[in-house]
């Protein structure tokens, strides 16, 4: 039986519904091709976020593992190409679930800059795109938990020398996020739309093994 481990982090921030969260849930205990889908909460907290998913990996051992994270003002989902070994939460005003901030420090010391997904991204986009989901690759996974927990797990992959291809999905805010005063005129999907998108992505990564090697033209401006 193949696996897909699929995390989505908990509310954070200003943000009481976290879209990975509900799209997680869609997920879980889904089958998708011929593999199973599993699906985790994730705690907003820089280092225990990895040890959680790193844990469950150990667990599970799935052969695709798919992240997810909020990114407000995005109005597409994006897939991360990039993790980079930074932190710098304080540029949002942000502290994490355990009033946590970092400034300029490395998820892992000594660590490589940064890791690429080893997913099939632009077969994901294209795949997604072909679903009616607006979709695009991403260079920026920003420097808050979503990028710590990213660089973490590829960090543990790579480490370990293990056969799983891992990467990160960012989804727009949830519409009734998005209509909350503070939030009034940021891009928002609902969930069922990016549930599609991500669901089409894992199918799409478990038919290609490799990337496909076409062009897809991106608009992406954040």
């Amino acid at each position: 039986m193949k696996k897909v481990l699929v995390t989505g982090f908990e509310p954070f921030g200003h943000t009481p519904i976290n879209p990975a969260e509900s799209v997680m849930r869609v997920l879980d205990g889904t089958r998708i091709g011929n593999s199973d889908v599993f699906g985790i909460l994730v705690p907003s907290s820089f280092f225990e976020c990895i040890d959680v998913v790193t844990s469950a990996i150990d667990e599970l051992r799935p052969q695709i593992v798919i992240m997810m994270g909020e990114y407000g003002g995005r109005s597409m989902v994006t897939v991360e190409r990039i993790a980079q070994n930074f932190n710098d939460s304080t540029r949002y005003n942000l502290k994490d679930n355990r009033g946590v901030e970092m400034q300029g420090a490395p998820t892992v010391a000594n660590g490589p800059v940064a890791y690429r997904s080893n997913l099939p991204l632009r077969a994901m986009v294209r795949a997604m795109r072909e679903a009616g989901v607006p979709t695009d690759i991403s260079d920026n996974a920003a420097t808050f938990c979503c990028n710590h927990l990213m660089y973490g797990v590829l960090h543990f992959i790579a480490s370990n020398q293990l056969d799983i291809r891992a990467g990160w999905i960012h989804l727009p805010q949830l519409p009734q996020v998005a209509a909350l005063p503070e939030n009034l005129g940021t891009p928002s999907m609902s969930r069922e739309t990016s549930a599609l998108g991500v669901h089409t992505g894992i199918e799409a990564a478990l038919l290609h093994t490799e990337d496909i090697d076409v062009p897809i033209p991106s608009k992406f401006q954040v």
